[in-house]
């Protein structure tokens, strides 16, 4: 079975290698070579068939993440399946199954079937659901159980997953003697500090790490290393148990790259506006220019229901300073799950923060998509600005309903500054 970063090494371009090329515009021996030396991946699991495969790191547009997933409180598959729909539509990238209610193999199996784009998991929630149906704590799982659904996971075909790999006995020491306000926000960081406490072991995902790359060589599916320690408020930002375990992932992250074996690296989490280059740049530093997956950031904390908003202006921010990969947040980050309307906006805004960072960052494919919009929009064109939209439909309901001229809007009417020069600038 192929497995993108050996090709890649051995200097061959794979069909998946000359796709995303393809649809980024560049080079496919420039991305091959930035493949290589690990600050490039392409998700495609090898087991996965009938989906499109994205490139994420140097080189590559910001690419945007849409998260979904049944919880214990509400299990619809139907829902889930709408809101793939709604993601795909808006533009994401990818999305991440991140189901804790129901039957996990069944849900997973159907999304992955659905989507036309990489499907990213967090195996070790499938891993607590089942120890608690069997009347266990999480506590009592057997390492063995962690790796066996992580198998799982690939056998089923997931592009990539989420593993908290740099939450251990020392990182957790570490935590605990500073304090923080919100301690741990992370659900899979959470659980397995809760399993290296109890049992007074180290974490089996970094201990046995050599078995999960592995795993993941197998089936080629890349590696996101989770910020189990992410700080979860703005006051929390950029204090030791956050840096502990990025400087662990580093290492962690060089391992998996010496063994074939894609990787990225996820952050934060909540970070104020001052502090985003600083994480960006520390991030590439500390991990060798590996890819970076973050959420958000959220830049303040007082805005529940427009959290979409201030995570995409630190994404915006992010990803002008170095991320790679943003995942989105809804309007019901902190307040419950989000409707299909939910994560249509979260990943129209996202979207829009990535394109944002694209053009500062010198893409020429973003840059060409606004020159094209303005030259529409002074020729008076609207099917032209209408195309060249980040979201069409919305031009094209706002203009429906309301009685407009086509050669004006209706801001300005005839008093248009464009339409009142437009004689003048004639060449």
């Amino acid at each position: 079975m192929e497995n993108q970063l050996t090709e890649a090494r051995e200097g061959r371009i794979t069909p998946e290698m000359k796709k995303v090329a393809l649809d980024e515009g560049i080079d496919a021996e420039i991305l091959q070579r930035n493949i290589a030396d690990g600050k490039a991946t392409v998700l495609a699991n090898n087991r996965h068939k009938n989906f499109t495969p994205k490139g994420v790191g140097k080189g590559l547009s910001v690419k945007v993440n849409a998260n979904l997933g049944t919880s214990s409180e509400k299990i619809d598959i139907d829902l889930e399946l709408e809101k793939l729909d709604m993601a795909t539509k808006a533009g994401a990238d990818t999305v991440m199954d991140l189901s804790t209610g129901g039957d996990l193999d069944e849900i997973r199996k159907i999304i992955m079937g659905k989507a036309q784009i990489p499907v990213g998991t967090v195996p070790i929630y499938q891993a607590a659901v089942e120890a608690v149906k069997k009347r266990k704590s999480i506590t009592k799982l057997d390492p063995d159980e962690f790796f066996d659904v992580i198998e799982k996971h690939g056998m089923d075909g997931v592009d990539f997953i989420t593993v908290h790999c740099g939450v251990t006995k020392r990182s957790i020491e570490r935590l605990k003697k500073q304090g923080r306000i919100t301690g741990i926000v992370s659900r899979g960081g959470a659980f397995l500090t809760e399993w290296i406490i109890v049992n007074d072991r180290e974490n089996p995902l970094y201990e046995q790490y050599d078995r999960l790359i592995k795993i993941a060589k197998k089936y080629d599916m890349t590696l996101s290393l989770g910020d189990g320690l992410r700080p979860g408020c703005i006051a929390d930002a950029t204090d030791r148990g956050q840096i502990e375990e990025l400087i662990i992932l580093g290492e962690l992250a060089a391992e998996a790259i010496e063994n074939d074996v894609q990787v990225m690296i996820e952050g934060p989490g909540h970070v104020p506006i001052n502090q985003i280059e600083t994480n960006m740049r520390l991030q590439k530093s500390l991990c060798n220019d590996a890819p970076f997956y973050v959420l958000g950031p959220i830049v303040t904390d007082i805005a529940p229901g427009y959290d979409h908003i201030t995570s995409a202006m630190g994404g915006a921010l992010a990803a002008y300073y170095g991320a790679d990969f943003l995942c989105y947040v809804t309007p019901s980050e902190h307040l419950g799950l989000p409707s299909p309307k939910d994560v249509w906006d979260g990943v129209m805004v996202t979207k829009i923060a990535a394109h944002a960072a694209d053009i500062a960052r010198g893409n020429e494919k973003a840059f060409q998509r606004d020159k094209d919009m303005s030259i529409y929009r002074k020729a008076l064109d609207w099917e032209g600005q209408i195309k060249c939209a980040i979201d069409p439909d919305k031009i094209h309901d706002f203009r429906k309903g309301r009685t407009l001229q086509d050669n004006v809007c209706s801001m300005c009417g005839e008093f248009c500054s464009m339409k009142i020069v437009k004689d003048y600038f004639k060449k």
